[in-house]
């Protein structure tokens, strides 16, 4: 098992965070987390692709302990977030590399592999997002967004505060059931990992609420075109349950773009957490496909 190593870099003026895995010899994997979350919810899925791989997941802006942003409302967009990549990537001199992203991670990885990052990214394995509403969805989100989107923007806004890190644990344990972690060492370690003090000594969630901006760039989620163009292998990931990823979706994602396998994760919602032996599995496969 390979050790993690915290590292910085700066990017675009901005100190961003990054946890690296492995021999940096070996192929490369970036790892890209959800919207109020961060680089150490790979942990386990980066601890055992290290034995064969480079892997870095990064705290995007204002998560973990990457900076948090002073113009938000001109830099909590993927437009901004693909820059940093873009520059962590060349910064550490990856000519090729695997991106594997979690839902916001996923949507950024789509945009990356069929834009700035096309000739570098050979695999793309999407974690339970998809390239954007279809125009019937469009439609009916302008008036009543999903309960799943609603759900998003209610705690990413208002991120509560807790007196003891173990009420913190408990309310993860109800956000994040589908993440599908089992023990309680495991959410411990998870709890850690995306917590911080507030000046009053309570426990929040380890971000910037101010993250939330990124509901004002409403066409960031219209990936259709980039969808068009990617030619890295794909694979995509669902849950079973999922209120992000819907069926029509996913058909659409079918009918143009590139062929991709999709997989779906039985009584999972969203979104998978890709810590099971299985999940890990599929990726692990995935990756070697040539």
């Amino acid at each position: 098992m390979s050790d993690r190593k915290s590292k910085y870099i700066m990017v675009e003026g901005k100190e961003i965070h990054f946890s690296e895995w492995g021999n940096p010899t070996n192929p490369t994997i970036i790892c890209v987390h959800g919207l109020t979350r961060n680089g150490r919810d790979f942990d386990i899925l980066a601890s055992e692709l290290s034995k064969s791989y480079y892997v870095i997941c990064p705290d995007i802006l204002g998560r973990g302990l990457s900076q948090w942003s002073s113009l938000p409302d001109e830099e909590y967009c993927f437009e901004f977030y693909e820059k940093l990549i873009v520059g962590l990537i060349n910064g550490l001199g990856v000519k090729k590399l695997s991106w594997i992203g979690t839902s916001m991670g996923g949507a950024i990885g789509i945009r990356a592999a069929g834009g700035t990052l096309k000739s570098q990214i050979t695999h793309l394995f999407i974690n339970d997002i998809g390239a954007g509403p279809t125009e019937e969805a469009l439609k009916n989100a302008a008036t009543s967004p999903s309960e799943g989107v609603q759900a998003i923007l209610t705690y990413t806004a208002n991120p509560p505060k807790f007196e003891t890190m173990s009420q913190l644990m408990n309310y993860y344990q109800q956000i994040y059931k589908a993440f599908g972690i089992t023990h309680e060492e495991e959410w411990i370690t998870f709890t850690e990992g995306s917590a911080r003090r507030t000046d009053n000594g309570s426990f929040t969630p380890d971000y910037d609420p101010n993250i939330v901006k990124q509901f004002n760039h409403a066409t960031d989620l219209l990936l259709w075109n980039q969808w068009d163009e990617i030619s890295a292998k794909v694979t995509v990931l669902r849950g079973e349950l999922s209120d992000i990823l819907p069926l029509d979706t996913v058909e659409e994602m079918t009918k143009r773009g590139p062929e991709f396998k999709l997989h779906e994760i039985t009584g999972v919602g969203h979104a998978p957490g890709l810590n099971t032996p299985e999940q890990i599995g599929l990726i692990k496969q995935f990756l070697e496909e040539i």
